[in-house]
């Protein structure tokens, strides 16, 4: 396991009473994946996509998974999100197996699949009249404002979603995903489809909402730099078929992160050249 630790790191992680291993408090974890596998029939047999995949998640943790195309990186998202039935194995959370979709998970997608008739505001608000059905009409409709205003869409709740620009559309895919109060986010490489500069700005609107709330996340990319940059962990994926979790790196920057402290630090080289050297290899 590569690991660097920083002075004041060391110092912290030394007067913890609480045993850790590979980065994880076990006490805490929110989330276990066990033994698990994932099979497609074809007519030429079974293909394995994921064979005894094992991953423990703490609460309130941030996670990067990373791999080549084809390793089973969605698979293994969709399958927590309860969106594909599991074939082996079992994932469990917070002490209950998933069995199916549920609103304790939000899932930001490359695309958020928006209603273009309506607004940025009734988007959000669809999600939000399902899981609070109870509250009243002004507490759902400030639920949906508070997040929109808090991605940076305060002057367009009322702009309908074919008039919003994709980097604004995914600003909303973000706000209505932490406004059903998931007890965890799932993302599926959202920023994929953005150009670079809308890229990063859509990454530090998501590390603010998120250093607030607190929700545990799960991020597919293939952007090594934005996995090191969001992550407090980057899981790497062996190559498919039969992929399982061929290594964890620990990214020890300190939160809240600021880009240019992350950009200028010795260490995110290092972690970069580690992630790049696995997925040469």
């Amino acid at each position: 396991m590569f690991e660097i630790l920083s002075p004041s790191r060391i110092k912290k992680q030394a007067v913890k009473n609480k045993r850790l291993e590979n980065g994880i408090d076990f006490n805490n974890s929110m989330l276990e994946i066990n033994n698990l596998s994932k099979v497609y029939p074809t007519p030429k047999g079974d293909y394995v996509v994921l064979e005894n995949l094992n991953l423990k998640i703490e609460s309130e943790e941030f996670i990067s998974i990373i791999g080549h195309s084809g390793c089973g990186k969605t698979t293994l998202l969709s399958m927590i999100a309860g969106l594909n039935p599991i074939s082996g194995g079992q994932i469990v959370l917070n002490g209950s197996p998933i069995t199916g979709p549920g609103p304790d998970r939000g899932v930001i997608f490359q695309s958020p699949s928006l209603l273009p008739w309506m607004t940025a505001l009734d988007n959000v608000l669809l999600g939000v009249k399902q899981v609070f059905p109870h509250a009243t009409k002004k507490q759902k409709t400030d639920i949906c404002k508070y997040y929109l205003a808090k991605v940076g869409l305060e002057g367009s709740f009322y702009k309908k979603a074919r008039d919003l620009s994709q980097g604004m559309k995914q600003r909303v895919g973000i706000a209505r995903a932490f406004a059903l109060k998931p007890k965890m986010l799932l993302l599926d490489e959202p920023f994929g489809m953005l150009d670079s500069l809308t890229r990063g700005e859509l990454q530090d609107v998501l590390l603010e909402v998120w250093n607030k709330e607190k929700i545990t996340a799960i991020m597919i990319t293939h952007d090594v730099d934005e996995s090191i940059f969001l992550a407090d962990r980057v899981i790497m994926m062996t190559s498919g078929p039969k992929a399982q979790v061929g290594d964890i790196l620990n990214i020890n920057f300190e939160r809240p992160r600021n880009r240019k402290d992350i950009l200028e630090h010795t260490d995110f080289y290092k972690y970069r050249e580690y992630l790049i050297n696995f997925l040469e290899h």
